[in-house]
């Protein structure tokens, strides 16, 4: 059945007043996994409805089981994990004894699935055309029509260049890029029922509006949506019914607008006053203090004056498409840092950030212009000179997993940054490892772990740990918050703020999102097709945006319905 006839039944049902029924039926849903011969209990009596043309989301903070609930209506909770319903329906089948032949036949033609982690779901030897066509190959459609499908539905998300796109890997393209081409392939046999998981990770706030659009066309044809996000202005947008779990449960739930605007429960009040904006500028957002280490003593904001730690002077980078076409990706972009400050960057994806980011640190050589770090000499340097200085300038990434070796434990990750001379000493070695956690909150329980046995959150704190282990003058943040739901993130920008005070370092933070942005940044540089376009205070692009881009971006920001305590 086509999403036209489902829609077509859909208005017909509304037509004489009778409900239709639910595409998706859940009842006491219990899911865990086996553990040592026991089982953790993750998920508990989850209750769940979703009818043609709906879409119900599900909010909370990491561990909380949005995501494991996720992968059991799909049939992807994976080894080890034990399921269990009063009842599990799709279409009015039971599930429940599902083989995996059966759920093959079903993702991908019924159910789509749009995974998480857009940086490390996509196969890195093969084009993303390819992987798209895959999902097409395997559900029967002829191998003529599938190359302009594939151009069709990457269109579709908001790919530039479709033809182009499709025949680079995933690590060619942005993460905006790779998380549109996994919403392709997620609707590429245009299945009347979609699990999002994080579908606008990583996205700008104007390519996420597009994508944003895309799901309402769906929704409006009839299509049913299970929403799993951190942003809440998404799920503002999009969702019809909220469900807000905490601890595997669900707390509160109910029409998206009364959840958000009059909030019963304290957890849910709590996730909507840690939503950062420019209204939260120089206050905590979240309950939970920053470590007392990590607060210190606090230093006196950097004097206008103070000699930059990070300097660029005219950068250029240009790259060669694959059909030989040239392309510059930065374009003249200067900028001074300043001891103890925050300069934000923004712009859509492919505007040129990640880029600049790369050429700051080091990772690509600019084509022309320079840059300096504590005013010597750094993107001119050699590998070899330039390693020497390296704990000057560290760096923390969108993606914690991908940074780190997955064979290491976290107290290798923490003792490889460390300097030399602290490595060699066992006892030095030992207390500054201990001390890093004590900066970021950690517990020394996580030395002995996995980057695969950590949450979001504890990833995204170890990587910050491991930034500051050579002791730096500036942290490169680049989409350092993206992928955490509202509360960690909360935490964690509280955090980044207390170290900054505490520590002088200073940030040169990247992010799609306007509001991350506008909370923490002293100034703001607006970046375009590889130039920047606007710069100045936080207050001043944000209030009074000069450049027609820039108030284009700010206009994209969507209107979150928040209850009057909480705004």
């Amino acid at each position: 059945m086509t999403a036209i006839d489902t829609a077509v039944r859909f208005e017909r049902a509304e037509r004489r007043d009778v409900p239709p029924a639910p595409r998706l039926r859940v009842r006491g849903l219990d899911v865990g996994f086996r553990v040592d011969g026991a089982v953790r209990r993750i998920v508990s009596g989850v209750d769940l409805d979703l009818a043609p043309g709906e879409c119900v989301a599900i909010v909370g903070e990491s561990g909380s089981g949005k995501s494991v609930t996720a992968r059991s209506l799909v049939g992807l909770t994976g080894r080890g994990a034990v399921v269990e319903a009063e009842e599990l329906s799709l279409h009015g089948r039971d599930v429940r004894r599902f083989r995996s032949r059966d759920w093959r036949r079903v993702r991908g033609r019924e159910v789509g699935f749009v995974l998480q982690d857009a940086l490390v779901s996509l196969d890195p030897l093969r084009p993303v055309g390819a992987e798209i066509a895959e999902a097409l190959r395997l559900h029967g459609v002829p191998r003529g029509e599938r190359r302009a499908r594939v151009l069709e539905l990457l269109a579709a998300v908001g790919v530039p260049l479709p033809e182009l796109r499709a025949r680079q890997r995933p690590g060619a393209l942005s993460g905006g890029l790779r998380q549109r081409a996994l919403l392709a392939s997620a609707i590429a046999l245009d299945p009347d029922v979609i699990i999002a998981d994080e579908p606008t990770t990583a996205l700008d706030v104007t390519v996420q509006a597009q994508v944003l659009s895309l799901l309402e066309e769906r929704k409006r044809r009839g299509a049913s949506i299970v929403l799993i996000s951190h942003d809440l202005s998404v799920v503002a947008r999009l969702a019809d019914r909220i469900l807000v779990m905490r601890s595997g449960s669900v707390v509160e739930q109910g029409p998206s607008t009364d959840v958000l605007r009059n909030p019963v429960h304290d957890y849910t009040r709590a996730l909507i006053a840690a939503v950062p904006s420019a209204a939260t500028r120089g206050r905590a957002l979240s309950p939970v203090a920053p470590p007392a280490a990590a607060l210190g003593s606090s230093r006196p904001a950097p004097a206008a004056a103070d000699a930059p730690v990070l300097r660029a002077r005219g950068l250029v980078k240009r790259f060669v498409r694959p059909d030989g076409t040239e392309t510059r990706a930065v374009d003249g972009v200067s900028f001074d840092l300043a001891p103890g400050e925050t300069l934000g960057i923004v712009g859509e994806s492919g505007s040129g950030k990640s880029t600049t980011a790369k050429l700051a640190l080091g990772l690509e050589e600019p084509d022309a212009g320079t840059v300096e770090v504590l005013g010597e000499p750094w993107s001119p340097l050699p590998e070899s000179r330039r390693r020497e200085r390296r704990r000057l300038i560290s760096v923390v990434d969108q993606d914690p997993l991908s940074s780190f070796d997955p064979r290491w434990n976290v107290e290798r990750i923490l003792v490889d940054a460390l300097p030399e001379a602290e490595r060699r000493d066992a006892a030095r070695r030992r207390a500054r490892v201990r001390e890093l956690l004590e900066l970021v909150g950690l517990p020394e329980a996580v030395l002995a772990r996995f980057p695969l046995r950590l949450s979001g959150g504890q990833r995204q704190r170890v990587a910050i740990a491991r930034a500051l282990a050579p002791r730096p003058s500036v942290i490169v943040l680049d989409e350092a918050v993206s992928a955490l739901d509202v509360t960690i993130q909360a935490q964690i920008l509280d955090l980044l703020t207390a170290l900054q005070r505490s520590s002088g370092v200073a940030y040169l933070f990247i992010s799609h999102d306007l509001g991350v942005i506008s909370h923490l940044s002293d100034r703001v540089l607006v970046m375009k097709d590889g130039v920047v376009v606007e710069e100045g205070t936080a207050e001043s692009v944000f209030e009074r945006p000069a450049h027609p881009y820039t108030r284009e971006l700010v206009a994209s920001i969507p209107d979150l319905p928040l209850a009057a305590s909480a705004s």
